[in-house]
């Protein structure tokens, strides 16, 4: 303790003998103002003093040292004692470490025959076995090669089946279809002219917008056409009356804002069924 007071002591002389030269080197944290010998009179003159108060202080007496230098020496004495004995310790360490060693690598080596030994006997089992699992994936490739010509032999016979079934269902297919163009023509030769005419409108109207049954009919009616005529072409066109009703909810929520109940409650007015109504609310999100 006593040399770190002493080191500060000979700073502060130092630092106190150049600030009276030039107080702005040591005074350079305090305002220009206050840079001048005055300031660093009081600074550094008050931090000597203090200092070398402690550094006095701190120093031991000269007996005391003596005894500390005879101190000191014994300690020197006992820390040799103890570095020899440790390094004959560790001598000794290092010998068995050495015999240790020596019997490890003596026990690897008898270890790394004997593992060789075991390798060189499992490879000629691996070699056995694998020229068994040879042997064995040989027969199960012929059995399988077997099984795929059995299977493919089938699937022929079958593909040939399902061709002169489907074959069969596209002539029949094309004979109904045949048949149906038939009777439309039949039926389109039979039609009167105010029927022809009942059809296309009503055809027209439905590419125009949707209807329900009952409103297209309704519609060829106002249009001057009679019931009959209205209800043969209502009838006699091809029409999806749910596709209709979702195609009408559609427009109107376009249109307009309506709640489910409130929805299902137009379309019924505009002649859909109760169930058609809803099954079109319900399609739309409703």
């Amino acid at each position: 303790m006593e040399n770190l007071f002493l080191i500060l002591f000979l700073i502060s002389f130092l630092a106190l003998l150049i600030g009276l030269i030039k107080p702005n080197i040591v005074l350079s944290w305090l305002p220009k103002a206050k840079r001048n010998r005055k300031s660093v009179a009081m600074y550094f003159g008050i931090a000597v003093v203090v200092f070398f108060i402690l550094f006095g202080a701190t120093v031991p007496p000269t007996n005391e040292s003596a005894d500390n230098n005879d101190q000191v020496e014994q300690e020197k004495e006992e820390e040799k004692k103890a570095e020899e004995e440790k390094a004959k310790r560790e001598e000794e360490k290092k010998a068995e470490k050495e015999k240790a060693k020596q019997e490890e690598e003596k026990k690897a080596e008898e270890e790394k025959a004997k593992r060789e030994e075991e390798k060189k006997a499992e490879e000629e089992k691996a070699k056995q076995e694998e020229e068994k699992k040879v042997e064995e994936e040989k027969a199960k490739q012929e059995e399988e090669k077997k099984a795929e010509e059995e299977k493919a032999k089938q699937e022929e016979e079958k593909k040939a089946e399902e061709k002169k079934a489907k074959q069969e269902e596209e002539k029949k297919a094309e004979e109904e279809k045949a048949k149906q163009e038939e009777e439309k023509k039949e039926k389109e030769d039979t039609e009167t002219k105010s029927q022809q005419q009942a059809v296309k409108m009503a055809e027209d109207y439905l590419n125009y917008t949707a209807f329900s049954n009952s409103g297209l009919i309704e519609q060829l009616e106002f249009e001057g056409f009679d019931n009959q005529y209205a209800t043969y072409a209502v009838e006699r066109i091809d029409v999806d009356w749910k596709e209709q009703a979702v195609k009408m909810a559609e427009d109107y929520l376009d249109y307009t804002a309506f709640s489910k109940i409130g929805l299902i409650e137009q379309l019924k007015f505009e002649g859909f069924s109760d169930e058609i109504a809803t099954y079109a609310a319900n399609e739309v999100g409703l």
